[in-house]
């Protein structure tokens, strides 16, 4: 005897699309996506005492350490400005990038149980991930405006400073940042995933960069004949606008800035599609 079964059977499996960016698939998985976000941030500061205090407190103390050394040993300038507010002005947008950038590199590996018995669109992860770091974006730049309106009211300082009209591109600021570095952490978690070997250099990457992006240093201090190397770094137009749109100091020139989103929009794109080959294969290299 025959039985027919009215039941019906989804497939689900990855999107065909050029780039796997899809779309429609995240939206479907949109509550994953905040289940995710919620799990980080848990996760993250589960069983410390200070908890997202640390978001504060990281760059304060990076900001004693730069002054001392290479403030007050190197005697590197600041253009004028408070060593407070000069390391601050950049380290809020680097750190951003540096927590899309290195938690994407290992997004294979750490994601590696989970992909092998569940499906849902893989890019949801380092999406996360970049939605998950703009919450310590927005307490380290709140707490910098205190710093701001403290020096601005309160202590005086040699030379003047003041918010620019270039405040209005911080959207763009802020969305190539997480752009460039989801595509280069796709770009690693790539390479990782096939290489072992890449999973030990994330974080020499990440230190050196940091000093090819004038962080620690204005722009102006470069020498002409290095200044043109230093600014193949895509991080350096957005480092530079950021800072001068919020004091006034170091340089703003679309032209630059038009380059960084150019390189941005390529390493996207290019580890979009490595990362969509990848992860049709991920089980084999992991």
């Amino acid at each position: 005897m025959n039985i027919k079964s009215n039941r019906k059977i989804t497939t689900i499996e990855p999107s065909s699309g050029w780039t796997g960016f899809d779309f429609v698939g995240i939206w479907q998985y949109r509550d994953l996506v905040f289940l995710l976000i919620r799990r980080d941030f848990v996760a993250t500061y589960k069983q410390t005492i200070l908890g997202p205090a640390w978001f504060v407190l990281q760059p304060l103390f990076l900001t004693i350490v730069f002054t001392v050394i290479f403030g007050k040993i190197a005697k590197i300038p600041t253009d004028g400005l408070p060593p407070l507010l000069f390391y601050n002005s950049a380290l809020i947008i680097w750190s951003y990038f540096s927590s899309c950038f290195s938690g994407n590199s290992n997004t294979f590996l750490a994601n590696a149980g989970t992909y092998q018995k569940v499906y849902y669109p893989r890019l949801i992860n380092p999406i996360t991930n970049c939605i998950s770091g703009l919450f310590g974006f927005t307490i380290q730049f709140i707490f910098f405006i205190g710093y701001f309106l403290t020096y601005t009211f309160l202590i005086p300082t040699p030379e003047p400073f003041s918010i620019t009209w270039v405040i209005l591109t911080f959207p763009l600021l802020i969305l190539l940042t997480g752009a460039l570095g989801l595509g280069l952490g796709l770009w690693m978690s790539v390479l990782t995933a096939k290489y072992r070997d890449f999973s030990q250099i994330i974080g020499f990457l990440t230190q050196a960069m940091m000093y090819m992006t004038p962080i620690i240093y204005p722009l102006s201090e470069i020498p002409s004949n290095y200044r043109f190397w230093i600014s193949l770094n895509p991080m350096v137009p957005i480092v530079e606008t950021f800072r001068f749109g919020l004091l006034g100091k170091g340089s703003f020139s679309p032209i630059h800035l038009g380059y960084s989103a150019a390189i941005t929009l390529i390493l996207l794109l290019s580890g979009m599609y490595l990362f969509k080959k990848t992860e049709k294969r991920v089980v084999d290299y992991l």
